[in-house]
């Protein structure tokens, strides 16, 4: 008999992640009795469905009572399960600072938007959350190097660290771009950790940073003609 609860953990565990719109993730997401029944059974392993209304995707993270057990179980607490040293942990802190801050701050507004809109029509129906990838910011490799090179190791750590988050999913590199990879947005609990960045000391060392981080739509106009949460959560 085909289990399809444990099909969707499996699947979550080997990909490591699903697109929100897997039909397997769907009802995960929709159907309230198979979400129970998949709670539950995560709960008896120590884990725990990792998705987020304005995220692309969804998967696994270690849960809320077992933290301690996992990240604690040592001498020292570590910061994550995946080996990434400290200044690899601050990097992935500053580009989700970076890219996820202001792509929820655009879904938001564009929710307001279109809910406003919405108001003035009889029959409007209601529209789904936008997860458009060209709502998310990115970033010019350059400029993490000019920005935080000096505080993250410089350029040979920073480099090696891109690399490393590259391949466990967080980023994507592309022509010396640094893209949200589909992680990002699950990396940190969001309503936790974004209020710390913002109002902690990152805040102001973001400040002056976050402009540079655009849209492929913003970067082409702006373009001269003549030019081609809690870090326990990762």
């Amino acid at each position: 008999m085909h289990d399809d609860t444990a099909s969707l953990v499996t699947r979550l565990l080997a990909q490591r992640w699903l697109p929100r719109d897997d039909a397997q993730a769907r009802k995960a997401l929709l159907d309230e009795g198979y979400r129970e029944e998949l709670d539950r059974r995560l709960d008896a392993v120590g884990l725990e469905l990792r998705e987020h209304p304005y995220a692309a995707y969804i998967g696994l993270a270690v849960s809320k009572k077992n933290e301690r057990a996992v990240f604690g179980g040592s001498d020292s607490w570590i910061s994550n399960t995946m080996q990434l040293d400290r200044d690899g942990v601050a990097l992935l802190v500053v580009i989700w600072a970076l890219i996820v801050l202001p792509k929820r701050q655009r879904q938001v507004e564009r929710q307001e938007v279109e809910a406003a809109a919405s108001q003035s029509q009889m029959f409007a129906e209601e529209k789904p959350i936008s997860r458009d990838p060209t709502i998310s910011p990115v970033i010019a490799e350059r400029t993490l190097l000019a920005d935080f090179g000096d505080k993250l190791g410089g350029k040979t750590r920073i480099n090696f660290n891109l690399g490393t988050l590259n391949r466990l999913g967080f980023i994507v590199r592309r022509k010396g771009e640094v893209a949200e990879g589909p992680l990002l947005d699950l990396a940190f609990d969001y309503e936790r950790t974004a209020r710390r960045i913002l109002d902690g000391a990152l805040g102001d060392l973001l400040g002056s940073a976050r402009p540079q981080a655009t849209t492929p739509e913003e970067e082409e106009r702006d373009m001269p003609e003549d030019e081609p949460e809690d870090l326990r959560d990762v």
